[in-house]
């Protein structure tokens, strides 16, 4: 995930003058350092795509999500750009693939069975189901329960970066909000604290298997196989790990944000 060979001196010189005048030109030069963020992490994305995915057109939209994140960016709230970007830039992704529709519709429909029975344990056992609870509260074995995890997962239905809509044209990620607890988040979207006593709380509900499985996935870029072979079980595995560990978080930001 190597970036473009210019000194980290020259990239600092180079934010401080985009910073200062909004410059097109020093623009441009930031989108070809951070370039290869992109191919990284259309890469990973392409991981469980159809076939008819092309990872070019990938790069392409994630182009647009470096972009989004070059134009953003705030060094003096202490996030590595690096690391604000392939949230952005993933983002940037899912939501060009969401927008051609390209999951199949038996996915999707069976997506928001799963969540809407997740959302329902959660309240009532305040901790994550387990995979035996949840098939029952479904009515599925839970061979039928596994494999539909995997899929969602591999299609992206549920990831940390997809990007969600909060209102008043503000827009953002689970991931932003996981990258530190201890800095703010938007005051005009959220409550500051009771946010992070909830993320928290949320989070220590998890499984130590969920949390290191987002860990290593989204702040540590490994990929499911490699997730896999950490913690000793198959990739499919990894994916229904990933796939719960996410939609429990993701209902207590919708929870936060819709009330």
């Amino acid at each position: 995930m190597s970036t473009s060979a210019i000194t980290e001196a020259e990239v600092a010189a180079l934010w401080a003058a985009y910073i200062a005048a909004r410059d097109l030109d020093v623009r441009e030069q930031l989108i070809v350092h951070y370039a290869p963020l992109v191919k990284y992490v259309a890469g990973r994305v392409a991981v469980g795509m159809p076939a008819h995915v092309e990872h070019a057109d990938l790069v392409s939209y994630g182009i647009f999500g470096l972009m989004d994140a070059i134009e953003k960016f705030e060094p003096e709230r202490g996030y590595k750009f690096e690391t604000y970007a392939v949230a952005r830039i993933r983002g940037a992704i899912i939501d060009e693939l969401r927008s051609v529709d390209w999951v199949p519709r038996s996915v999707r429909t069976r997506a928001r069975q799963v969540e809407a029975a997740m959302q329902r344990l959660e309240a009532t056992r305040k901790r994550t189901p387990s995979d035996e609870e949840l098939a029952e509260e479904l009515g599925w074995s839970l061979e039928e329960l596994q494999d539909t995890l995997a899929r969602m997962s591999m299609t992206s239905i549920a990831a940390l970066d997809e990007v969600l809509d909060v209102g008043d044209g503000d827009r953002i990620t689970l991931v932003d909000t996981l990258q530190d607890l201890t800095a703010s988040l938007p005051e005009e979207t959220l409550d500051d604290a009771e946010t992070k006593r909830l993320l928290r709380e949320t989070l220590t509900r998890l499984t130590e298997r969920e949390q290191t499985v987002l860990g290593l996935y989204y702040f540590e870029g490994m990929t499911l196989a490699q997730v896999g072979e950490v913690l000793g079980v198959t990739e499919s595995r990894v994916c229904q790990i990933h796939t719960k560990a996410v939609l429990s978080l993701r209902a207590k930001l919708g929870e936060l944000i819709h009330g």
